[in-house]
């Protein structure tokens, strides 16, 4: 704690936010973090880059039409510096940068804010992206926060209880010290001659640390001498796309401390922005909190760890946050409030509607671009409460761990500021035509349960051995071929109704240029009883994740096909062209007729 308020030092490049605990230092107008000065340490940055690289909002466009998820890369330089609020108690400063016509850079007005408070060990930041309706559409797969901290001093990583470390260099993974694994993701390299030799052998790569939104609300990196910890945290999820379940990086060797906001990974095109012609936007993204910490012992991480905890939750349990003087941000009072309960009924379970457990629930804009869904996670009773600050016409979508499928509420639901709308309980009625009479996996919309192989022992993370994450280790096989892979599925039927048709259900946890074909009890029959065709461009498997984007296919299985006794369900997945193809299965069932007698 400090007795001393925020001070705001303007200098001719830069801006100082001094509040007595920590000093921030920005360029002016660019807006880039060039210094933190903390507990002694003149700056927790990497003194040896230059100051453009420190830290800094970036985003990645690309112009309307454009296919994929790559684009130019933009350091969203400001122009131009604003003091916004200045008191002793908050300095809040903006560095923005206004688009014309005459700009080849992405076609938004910018606003990049930071805020300090008194007595706060730490800085928030949040920035105002605006695109007016006579401007030229555009793609944004991405855009994030960066920063970069010094090597020398912050070499021990925390992303969870499990998942911390310490970290090779960046030195490390230079080209006369470690091997590319695979030119088309150059991301994961093998450490042949660390500096430190306890690396060699290890495969490093910033994916085997991403981590899904719900659990991705801090992380960062610890300085041992003197005890200092940097710590990224991220009190809701409303400014990220993709929801609970989407995974983002968060930190990895340079080292690097990430907020992401957009992103692709793990989806693919289909989570990429699009803005089409005539279309108005504006979004806040944001604040996150760049919280410091220190302790007298340097033994273990553990209290600066278990501090940042404890501090992320008095983040998550203060928003919205009250202090940020932008109108676009608005207060908790001028926020719309749905709330309710979700159940499920499966007339095959029985009568009893069943709670809507952990359901997730969201509320997504109407029409045909999704510019993202505002997402919560229902209480163990199917209780949930969506707090929503833009004001519109929106769906209702839900989906239930336990349960295939998706809910959509049949009634649009109307936001203004200040609602209260308490739509009581729905009932979601889960795809099913008839008793199960065989199901694997659980359908969760992960492929945790399932099985994965043991690594190779000259591909290893020691941070994943004995690990529940076995699945983020890195594989590849030596002699560089692949093949299309056939499972088969064997069951029983004491009878079957050759009249009727069954359902197979199968869920897909992820797809990457991937084609499921479906066939029973004849593996050489002239084409397939289903085909998938070539989906998904997750990336998912080269990315060390063990989900992508869902997909639900319901098959019709004609009782000619299945004979009493012993049977035979062929999966075969056809593609080949790379070690990175492939599929990842939620859950699997087989449904008799509804009025069948089959076991």
């Amino acid at each position: 704690m400090s007795s001393l308020g925020v001070q705001l030092h303007i200098q001719d490049q830069h801006v100082v936010m001094d509040n007595g605990i920590l000093q921030v230092t920005l360029s002016k107008p660019d807006g880039i973090v060039t210094g933190i000065q903390y507990k002694g340490i003149d700056n927790l940055l990497e003194v040896l880059t230059e100051e453009a690289n420190r830290g800094y909002w970036d985003l990645v466009w690309s112009k309307a039409g454009s296919i994929g998820t790559t684009g130019t890369f933009d350091r969203m330089i400001g122009t131009k510096f604003t003091v916004i609020v200045e008191s002793k108690e908050q300095v809040e400063i903006s560095f923005t940068r206004e688009w014309n016509h005459k700009d080849e850079n992405v076609p938004l007005n910018i606003d990049k804010r930071f805020i300090m408070l008194r007595n706060s060990s730490g800085f928030y930041s949040y920035a105002i992206f605006e695109h007016l309706k006579e401007w030229p559409p555009f793609n944004l797969p991405q855009t994030r926060i960066v920063f970069n901290l010094g090597k020398e001093k912050f070499q021990y990583m925390a992303i969870a209880d499990n998942r911390q470390r310490y970290m090779p260099l960046p030195d490390d993974r230079l080209p006369d010290r470690s091997q590319i694994l695979n030119s088309d993701f150059p991301e994961a390299v093998l450490l042949v001659n660390p500096i430190e030799p306890q690396y060699k052998g290890e495969v490093d790569d910033k994916y085997q640390y991403s981590c899904e939104n719900q659990y991705l609300q801090v992380h960062g990196w610890i300085c041992m001498d003197p005890h200092v910890g940097f710590w990224q945290i991220t009190p809701s999820d409303e400014f990220r796309s993709g929801g609970p379940l989407k995974q983002n990086l968060t930190s990895h060797v340079g080292p690097f401390c990430l907020a992401m906001f957009l992103s692709a990974h793990y989806s693919g095109e289909d989570l990429v922005l699009k803005l089409k012609q005539n279309e108005p936007w504006k979004k806040v993204f944001g604040p996150v909190f760049i919280y410091l910490n220190s302790a007298s012992d340097a033994k273990d991480s553990s209290p600066l760890w278990e501090d940042a905890k404890k501090q992320m939750i008095k983040e998550v349990q203060s928003w919205p946050y009250e202090f940020p003087a932008s109108n676009d941000f608005p207060p908790s009072k001028q926020r719309g409030n749905v709330s309710g309960r979700i159940q499920v009924r499966d007339s095959f379970i029985g009568d009893n509607y069943i709670l809507g457990n952990d359901a997730y629930v969201g509320l997504a804009p109407l029409g045909d671009v999704d510019h993202g869904k505002e997402i919560t996670r229902a209480d163990k009773n199917g209780c949930y409460c969506i707090r929503i600050y833009v004001r519109g016409d929106y769906n209702l979508y839900a989906w239930v761990p336990g349960f295939i499928g998706d809910y959509r509420y049949g009634v649009t639901i109307n936001i203004t500021p200040g609602c209260d709308i308490d739509l009581g309980d729905l009932v979601y009625e889960p795809p099913r035509d008839g008793p199960t009479l065989w199901e694997i996996g659980v359908p969760d919309r992960s492929a945790a349960e399932f099985y994965v192989p043991d690594p190779s022992p000259k591909y290893i993370n020691k941070l994943y051995v004995n690990h529940p994450d076995r699945f983020r280790h890195y594989q590849e096989k030596d002699d560089g071929t692949y093949q299309g892979t056939t499972w088969k599925i064997k069951f029983q039927l004491d009878n079957v109704s050759q009249t009727k048709t069954y359902i197979l259900r199968i869920a897909l946890a992820t797809a990457n240029i991937a084609e499921l074909q479906i066939g029973v009890n004849d593996s050489k029959a002239d084409s397939p009883l289903f085909t998938t065709g070539v989906i998904g461009h997750d990336n998912t498997i080269c990315r060390h994740g063990i989900h992508g984007l869902y997909r639900l296919y319901n098959i019709d299985v004609p009782g000619t096909l299945l004979v009493k006794g012993d049977n035979t369900l062929f999966l075969t997945q056809a593609m080949n062209t790379s070690p990175f193809v492939g599929i990842m299965y939620d859950y699997i069932r087989l449904e008799g007729p509804s009025s069948s007698t089959s076991t």
